[in-house]
């Protein structure tokens, strides 16, 4: 038989890769010193015993003080990360796995008022709209400086038993003196190309010098700005080839669109709802010019696409980056002829909205990538007795908590009041193609449940099954999980709640919708755009979207926020921010919608026909609360335990009871398969 193409190896300079899969570098937000703790050592691990070929570490991995780390990249500018790196290199390289770091200096991608408060730099003082600051013209004093600072942290990685090391060039300081958008410069480091190119050769052949053939060295760079004024694909091209004809170079990691701007970003890392490999015809022109082997990773979410980018040729290795975090063994699964078995990447961005706010990523569908220290990604059969657990509710919680007590070695019974698994992720995937993924995760579950069963699980699922205390309670159970989900919130209307129509209304497609709409927003996410793009796709031109926050979808960052904003440009979606939804008459056959400024407490009057409100849900907590009192821990989680990854307290006798999701409060998908899963797992 053929051996499938991604599982060729693959030469790599000196290094053979096991295959043609990698993981870009990226900055997961685990770190706190600049070093890889524990945590950041475990997630990668996990990748390599997932069976992956190179796992790139260190995503904008800084080289300089004045580029500083302060959203959990690695820190090469001293010797403090020679040991801890060490460490996860041994444990990478113990499964077979290659590991190469991204290292950059960030020059005006980056914050001058905090860390150290370094002014930025940059080849020309030009402001980045990303990250607000006006950066210091680079002296050439600097320019030597940062040139050292480079081969210094490359005999780093070298120490610490690196394969390589691979420069950043998209929209760093690299590239920041390629492109006339941040390079304005009129001595030999600007005007034509090749006085633009000085620095990075400089950098390059510092390196070299530092380390000779010991250690692989490629570029990530941008293949087209996509940006007026920035560089075009024919040029960046041109770059490409003229990088590799220095012969300084072991390969090309190509990828797509600025970073400089949210609207850049967004397409450099697009979401769910955008086409798949959208940059890949610009790896594959660029692989036809360079006689090095061209890295690729944009939205590779599948096998099937991966495969696509490397059996016609297009390019050496596919990157599959969102893809291991959802799923880490993906080149296990594929190895072992269960590639259906594979938790597909939906495309939700929440691992990357997250590090935008600020915090750390985490998989919207799989709650222990990032978390190996206290969830394992598999999940272990118990060695206790099978016990007989009900689970009422096969939404995202409901069907985790019953796949992981499953797993376990649990009889177990579901009971669902509609006809379908999936719960409120049935009613977000109608909004568009934007939500439609999403129903990825449930049907992952829901085929996990199956697979279960053809290998002797027991795990019996009830669609059109509402149930009472009482049905609950009649078959005997020894655990109880209540996922019953929650009810949309519009309590928090003065009056008119019975004038007002619920995003899940109209998503369902129970009321008709038409007119002139107002659309009230108290949630920030993509609940209530959502809800606009259905109406827009149906022919509703009169919109009005109304949120009390600051900015329209407050919560959504860099990567999710832009095509939701350009779609309610595009179709002439009025925005009002700072104004709460105070009350709602009639009037006449009309609704008069009252607002409120946050700020003035001055009320102004809408008249509209229809009052759409997305407020967040409350919980359905009926059969939780009739079945708490004869419980035998009256429904309490005992959460230090919860919080530590340890067992709950056993009862002597009776059932346990528990509720997850959104049957406890609303917080979305994410947090309700986590709560089912780091419950369940000791059960």
């Amino acid at each position: 038989m053929a051996v499938d193409p991604l599982l060729e190896p693959f030469q790599l300079g000196r290094v053979t890769l096991k295959n043609r899969i990698f993981s870009s570098a990226h900055a997961p937000g685990y770190n706190t010193d600049g070093t890889p703790n524990e945590r950041y050592i475990a997630y990668h691990e996990e990748k390599a015993k997932g069976g992956i070929g190179l796992t790139m570490i260190g995503g904008s991995s800084n080289v300089s003080p004045d580029s500083a780390s302060l959203w959990g990249q690695l820190y090469f500018g001293d010797d403090a990360i020679i040991d801890p790196l060490s460490e996860l290199v041994d444990r990478v390289h113990c499964h077979g796995t290659a590991v190469i770091s991204q290292v950059t200096h960030m020059g005006r991608r980056n914050v001058s008022n905090d860390g150290d408060w370094l002014p930025t730099v940059a080849p020309s003082p030009i402001r980045e709209p990303m990250h607000r600051g006006w950066p210091k013209q680079l002296e050439k004093s600097d320019i030597r400086r940062i040139v050292g600072d480079f081969a210094a942290a490359a005999a780093r990685a070298r120490t610490a038993g690196l394969d390589g090391i691979e420069l950043c060039a998209t929209s760093h300081l690299i590239d920041q003196f390629w492109t006339p958008l941040s390079n304005r410069r009129s001595d030999e480091y600007g005007g034509p190309i090749e006085n633009r190119l000085r620095f990075t050769i400089e950098v390059l052949q510092s390196i070299r010098d530092a380390t000779g053939s010991d250690l692989l060295v490629g570029i990530r760079m941008i293949g087209d700005e996509d940006q007026i004024g920035g560089l075009t694909r024919t040029e960046s091209a041109d770059i490409a080839l003229r990088l590799a004809a220095s012969g300084l170079l072991d390969f090309v990691n190509i990828t797509g669109s600025s970073l400089a701007t949210e609207e850049g970003l967004s397409k450099a890392i697009p979401p769910s709802g955008t086409p798949l490999l959208p940059f890949l015809p610009v790896a594959a022109a660029i692989k036809e010019s360079v006689d090095l082997p061209v890295l690729h990773a944009t939205r590779i979410t599948d096998l099937a696409s991966a495969r696509h980018a490397i059996g016609s040729g297009l390019v050496d290795l596919a990157g599959m980056t969102r893809a291991h975090i959802a799923d880490p063994h993906i080149v296990a699964k594929l190895e072992r002829g269960e590639a259906e078995r594979i938790r597909v990447c939906v495309g939700a961005s929440l691992c990357i909205n997250r590090l935008h706010q600020g915090m750390d990523a985490v998989c919207i569908q799989n709650p222990a990538t990032g978390r190996e220290t206290r969830i394992p990604q598999l999940v272990s059969r118990s060695t206790a007795p099978p016990r007989k657990a009900v689970v009422v509710g096969a939404g995202p919680a409901g069907l985790e908590a019953a796949r992981v007590l499953a797993e376990r070695g649990h009889d177990v019974t579901v009971f669902e009041a509609q006809d379908r698994v999936g719960g409120q992720i049935v009613l977000a995937s109608r909004s568009g193609e934007r939500q439609a993924e999403l129903l990825g995760v449930v049907g992952w579950l829901e085929e996990e449940l199956l697979h279960l069963n053809r290998f002797g699980g027991n795990v019996d699922v009830r669609l059109n099954s509402p149930v009472d205390a009482d049905d609950v309670v009649a078959l005997r159970p020894d655990i109880v999980i209540v996922a019953t989900g929650g009810w949309p919130d519009t309590s928090f209307l003065d009056a008119g709640q019975e004038y007002v129509h619920t995003s899940w209304e109209v998503l369902a497609g129970s009321v008709r919708v038409g007119g002139s709409v107002l659309i009230y927003d108290d949630h920030g996410g993509e609940q209530a755009p959502s809800v606009a793009e259905f109406l827009v796709g149906r022919g509703v031109n009169d919109i009005e979207l109304v949120t009390p926050d600051r900015l329209v979808v407050q919560d959504l960052a860099a990567t999710t926020a832009p095509a939701y904003l350009r779609m309610l440009y595009e179709n002439g979606v009025q925005m009002t921010t700072d104004h709460y939804l105070v009350r709602v008459e009639l009037d006449g056959l009309r609704r008069r919608a009252t607002l409120r400024n946050v700020f003035t407490r001055r009320e102004v009057d809408r008249l509209v026909d229809v009052v759409v409100t997305e407020h967040g849900v409350v919980p359905n907590d009926d059969l939780y609360l009739a079945l708490r009192a004869g419980s035998a821990n009256n429904g309490v989680v005992d959460l230090g335990r919860l919080t530590a990854g340890e067992p709950q307290p056993g009862p002597d006798d009776g059932f346990t009871l528990f509720r997850v999701g959104d049957a406890v409060s609303s917080r979305g998908i994410a947090a309700a398969i986590y709560d089912a899963r780091r419950l369940c797992q000791h059960l």
